[in-house]
């Protein structure tokens, strides 16, 4: 039987623990620690500022503080705060980024036809 998840569900990742595989969560997401795997969330992901990830990130919003090495797909905003380094492409709605923060990739916004928190990974 499958069980219903409400959006409003917050998970966390702690520093000094390290996940490889892939999320998915109905729920917003806050990584202390580290993830090898690819991130589905329909609400919001948080990368602290101890936070690593490497793989594909797809959510509603998202609010990087440590570090992101993969494709980053946000439907609604995309923060990068000025301790973030991200190394990757980025499709979002919307995005903000502080003084400080290190960007390398391509980055296209707004006009999104799809759902970025909505569908399997590729």
């Amino acid at each position: 039987m499958a069980k219903t998840y409400e959006t409003g569900m917050h998970n966390q990742i702690m520093s000094g623990t390290k996940i490889v595989g892939n999320v998915e969560t109905n729920g917003d997401f806050r990584i202390e620690g580290e993830i090898e795997g690819n991130i589905l969330s329909k609400g919001k992901v948080v990368v602290g500022a101890n936070g690593k990830v490497k793989g594909e990130v797809k959510c509603a919003n998202a609010e990087i503080s440590g570090v992101l090495e993969g494709k980053v797909l946000v439907s609604e905003l995309l923060s990068l705060k000025a301790t973030s380094k991200l190394f990757g492409d980025i499709e979002t709605a919307k995005l903000t980024i502080e003084p400080g923060a290190i960007f390398t990739g391509k980055c296209q916004m707004g006009g999104m036809t799809k759902d970025a928190s909505a569908g399997p990974m590729k």
